[in-house]
């Protein structure tokens, strides 16, 4: 990458000029470099997430593809029986009429299906790009927004959100929460699950038994602000805690228990959306 050159480029002229430059410009360079290699790294990161989340949509949108594919064999089936049908004479006009209804009925299906993942990949790209847009660069480290098979995935930093072994909504943390709630506001038909995560350290506190506990409270904390601060109807709303048993990382460094606690806010289409979809299908039952 260009910046690993630069980054190259400037240790060589560190080292060359301190020969030649005071101990404090040296710093400064040293400085400098410090920061740069750390902006590298974040670009890094970056970089390798945005692999991972375009495998996990190409993954999801397969996954449809697939449904589809089914649903237009099933359509080229009854199309062929209709048309071996006509083709004969042997069958009776009920018979006749019953395929040429099912084959109405499987193009519908085909139909809802491709207006769904149109519609669902339209929604949550737009619902990603807007907050993405939303937040500023410093936000972004604390924030991690991916969608994964027609669902929106927004992980908050455990620093960010609370103090340590708290389930208090930190100050600092408002600003984001304000965004995500303007969010969740312009699209009505998305219900919201905050989830608390936590990493495998005992929690040591009087009124917390333990991390199902603390997981559990820090998702209805960030549940309350956005209904009580922000005006987001609870009856959208759900708060559930997984404690320390949604890993994403390894709780056996420093850097995998800072992932592992977090918190989700998880976006989805009404679930009763989908349930209509599937009771619209054509029923194989009676072939």
């Amino acid at each position: 990458m260009k910046i690993h050159v630069l980054l190259t480029a400037f240790v060589a002229a560190a080292m060359l000029a301190t020969g030649c430059v005071s101990k404090k410009n040296y710093q400064k360079l040293q400085s400098d470099y410090n920061s740069l290699n750390s902006d590298y790294k974040a670009l890094n990161a970056d970089y390798n997430k945005s692999q991972v989340d375009l495998a996990e949509s190409r993954a999801y949108s397969k996954s449809l593809d697939a449904m589809l594919q089914d649903a237009r064999a099933r359509y080229n089936a009854l199309q062929a029986s209709l048309d071996e049908s006509l083709k004969q004479g042997t069958q009776g006009s009920v018979n006749i009429s019953k395929l040429v209804d099912e084959i109405n009925a499987s193009n519908k299906y085909i139909k809802q299906l491709v207006d769904a993942k149109s519609k669902s990949d339209s929604l949550n790209l737009i619902l990603t790009t807007n907050l993405t847009r939303s937040l500023t660069p410093a936000e972004m480290q604390d924030v991690n927004i991916k969608v994964l098979k027609g669902v929106v995935y927004i992980s908050l930093a455990d620093n960010m959100l609370y103090k340590s072994g708290s389930y208090e909504i930190s100050p600092t943390a408002m600003g984001v929460l304000n965004k995500i709630a303007k969010i969740i506001k312009d699209y009505s038909d998305y219900d919201v699950l905050v989830e608390g995560n936590t990493d495998n350290v005992p929690i040591s506190r009087t009124n917390i038994r333990n991390n199902w506990d603390l997981s559990a409270l820090r998702a209805s904390s960030v549940v309350q602000v956005l209904q009580d601060k922000f005006g987001v109807n609870p009856s959208r709303l759900t708060a559930g805690g997984r404690g320390e048993y949604n890993t994403v990382a390894t709780n056996d460094t420093p850097e995998g228990r800072a992932l592992n606690r977090r918190t989700e806010i998880i976006i989805t289409p009404k679930l009763d959306q989908f349930l209509d979809l599937i009771d619209h299908a054509p029923d194989d039952s009676e072939n």
